[in-house]
């Protein structure tokens, strides 16, 4: 049995992060919860050790496997803590507040393990795989439609940490969009240049509320893609245009293959399997039992946190960015702000 730990005990570690220990609780144990409020860990834990130190559980308890629930303010400091333990980290989106960060996340891990991996849950559902099986088969990829065009109230907003630079890294784009970001990634592989917008539109936050962006992949096939908190109607939507066929999906926070439709009659994924958080830990464990790097971590992980890098660099400046200029010197390697003390003219509502 795999030992996992907890950190965080919030509400996306008891909906969704419990409930993927369970699925496969043949394979792996939840040993012990840390949260700063003992009685929330206590509750999460459900008869498991509970502490509110993550130093104190790492030495205590030893995981093979720490689940970082935290905000994302703290996923540094407690992933590498945890990696230099020995165990290996599977850890919330946005997994660091910057490509810098995360490349110090990736610093910490063994030569032969313990990885990283992030939470892109949306990449591994069977519609995806199927999508990406079938490679050259649809033809030359050409266009993509991206789309997370979800809603976010003020309460939402309430929460201490969110809507700020410092605390969350950015706005919607990092935050909500990099899912499907991740998943057309997946599909059309490594992006060239980047022409964006962002705005804070209505929300009274620091962070952007909306972002839009014309994306050129290596492969010379272009995207568009389009990130809300503002819209009444929620819905996560990717299209993809083959020379030979068109694929398209249609969901929210999760989907299995009745959402997915094309033009091809070469679409028949051969089975049906949902994005989930299990769906992808399932992928983790196995890769825990083999000692081989896991799926969404190292270069494969850090592609998704690289695009939106770009994205706001290409919004805060106002030109475009070629993927090759995030390098270290670069002030949006850093910072996903670039360190600009004034991001928006526009007053929330105006």
């Amino acid at each position: 049995m795999i030992r996992a730990a907890i950190v965080g005990a919030g509400t996306i570690a008891a909906h969704s992060h419990v409930p993927a220990l369970r699925a496969h609780r043949d394979r792996v144990e939840l040993v012990a919860v840390a949260d700063v409020d003992r009685a929330r860990a206590e509750a999460l834990a459900g008869g498991a050790a509970a502490y509110t130190d993550l130093a104190e559980l790492l030495a205590a308890e030893r995981p093979d496997l720490v689940l970082v629930c935290t905000p994302p303010h703290l996923h540094l400091a407690q992933a590498v803590a945890a990696l230099e333990s020995g165990a290996w980290v599977w850890c919330e989106k946005p997994a660091a507040l910057s490509l810098a960060e995360y490349d110090a996340m990736c610093a910490a891990e063994g030569p032969e393990g313990p990885y990283l991996s992030v939470v892109y849950q949306q990449r591994f559902g069977s519609g995806a795989g199927h999508l990406r099986a079938l490679g050259g088969a649809l033809g030359r990829p050409l266009l993509a439609l991206c789309q997370t065009t979800w809603h976010r109230g003020d309460d939402y907003y309430a929460v201490p940490y969110r809507g700020k630079w410092a605390t969350e890294g950015g706005g919607t784009t990092v935050l909500h969009g990099v899912h499907q970001m991740d998943l057309m990634l997946s599909v059309f592989g490594d992006w060239a240049e980047i022409r964006a917008m962002a705005g804070r539109l209505d929300r009274p936050i620091e962070t952007e509320d909306v972002s839009l962006a014309m994306v050129r992949f290596d492969n010379g096939a272009m995207a568009s893609v389009v990130t809300s908190v503002l819209s009444p109607r929620q819905e996560s939507y990717l299209r993809f245009d083959f020379a030979d066929a068109t694929v398209e999906l249609r969901h929210l926070y999760g989907y299995g293959n009745a959402d997915w439709t094309s033009t091809s009659p070469l679409w028949n994924p051969p089975e049906d399997v949902p994005s989930s958080h299990a769906t992808q830990l399932g992928l983790l464990l196995d890769a825990y039992d083999r000692g081989e790097r896991p799926p969404a971590s190292g270069a494969d992980g850090r592609r998704a946190m690289e695009f939106v890098t770009g994205l706001y660099a290409s919004a805060f400046t106002g030109r475009p960015v070629l993927r090759s200029e995030l390098t270290p010197d670069h002030p949006f390697y850093h910072r996903l702000d670039g360190g600009v003390e004034t991001f928006f003219s526009a007053t929330p509502g105006s």
